[in-house]
């Protein structure tokens, strides 16, 4: 077992605290895991990306080359198709579609929709209208977490530990939106893939 993945968005969107869940339902898991961050201007909504790498092996590198990373999950629609060239042609996407336009040249979102409609493996969210369904805005990381879970390679029920390990210490309310966020989000996506 081998998944590569690319979280991408902005400054405080919550990709590390994807990551951060993520890897610890790997190592629940029992799997071998790298990573690697990119923090951009994030108190300015720059570019934050992470290199995500798992196996039931020993992973070498933390760095994913060109075309192949299995997954890209992307809290911004901009940002998905910015880290295309590293998803492998059987590679899935899974993105937000609400933009966050945090410059002056914001592409019209009907050019980046046909894009991402191009796509043969894509999954498209507006993670912040489910979110605050869900109970919070704040928890559109994890809506696009739990819309992620089926491309991951780990079992649902280990990143919901993970979510319980990472927020813990926050309280219990905390750590069940979050919770009711990431089943939000899996069941949008069973959806969509439909």
């Amino acid at each position: 077992m081998k998944t590569d993945i690319i979280l991408s968005g902005v400054g405080g969107q919550g990709i590390l605290s994807i990551a951060a869940v993520i890897g610890e339902a790997a190592l629940k898991e029992g799997l071998y895991m790298k990573q690697s961050e990119v923090h951009g201007m994030s108190q300015r909504g720059g570019d934050v990306q992470s290199n995500l790498r798992l196996s039931d092996r020993p992973v070498a590198s933390d760095l994913i080359p060109l075309g192949q990373a299995g997954l890209i999950i992307s809290l911004e629609p901009m940002e998905s198709l910015r880290y295309l060239p590293y998803l492998k042609k059987e590679g899935w996407l899974v993105t937000n579609i609400q933009p966050y336009v945090n410059i002056p040249n914001y592409p019209a979102m009907e050019r980046i929709a046909e894009e991402l409609a191009r796509l043969p493996n894509c999954v498209t969210l507006n993670v912040e209208s489910i979110a605050r369904e869900a109970g919070s805005l704040r928890t559109a990381n994890i809506v696009m977490l739990g819309a992620s879970v089926p491309f991951l390679g780990i079992e649902y029920g280990k990143i919901a530990e993970g979510i319980r390990s990472i927020f813990g210490r926050k309280g219990d309310e905390i750590v069940e939106l979050n919770l009711k966020a990431l089943k939000a989000g899996y069941e949008a996506a069973q959806i969509k893939k439909a």
